[in-house]
């Protein structure tokens, strides 16, 4: 019995201890305590209005919700900046009289990431994510928030775990 006793303390204490180098988010301890996110220009060939700032919110947003830094607009130790460099809607799949039966709106936005703290981390990269849907629905309105929601999630999500998660 004080076997099994010890060994559970045992573990318990290992499982604590690791907690130091790695949370629940995944990132490893994090050399800042700001980051700051510039405005992402829409530099895209096809234009839909305010998706740069809401990218820009949901990148804020991640960033302070899976980590303890703060968020400043000027002189962050984390620096992000971009455009969102594409924004195209696209035919997937065509019906047996050759019309679209299916589109793909598919975002790409281009990132640099800055560590005043650890220049090795800084890079510059691409990132894109797309959505599917019906051809005979239009991208407005619900479907057009629904799609932003879904590719901004992923290219955030992705941003996040390049620049911190190292994954």
């Amino acid at each position: 019995m004080k076997l099994v006793i010890k060994t559970l303390v045992l573990s318990l204490l290992f499982i604590v201890s690791s907690c130091k180098y790695y949370n629940f988010t995944g990132t490893a301890p994090i050399d800042a305590k700001t980051f700051q996110v510039n405005y992402f220009q829409n530099t895209a060939d096809l234009i839909e209005p305010g998706i740069e700032r809401t990218f820009t919110l949901q990148l804020q947003e991640i960033i302070q919700n899976q980590t303890n830094l703060n968020l400043v607009s000027q002189g962050g130790e984390l620096l992000y900046e971009g455009e969102i460099t594409e924004y195209r809607i696209t035919p997937m799949t065509a019906t047996a009289d050759q019309r679209a039966a299916q589109n793909r709106l598919t975002i790409s936005v281009m990132v640099r990431f800055s560590n005043q703290n650890k220049e090795d981390d800084d890079f510059e990269k691409r990132f894109s994510f797309y959505h599917d849907y019906p051809a005979n629905e239009q991208m407005t309105g619900s479907r057009l928030s629904t799609a932003l929601d879904e590719i901004f999630t992923r290219i955030t999500q992705d941003v996040f775990n390049e620049s911190l998660a190292k994954w």
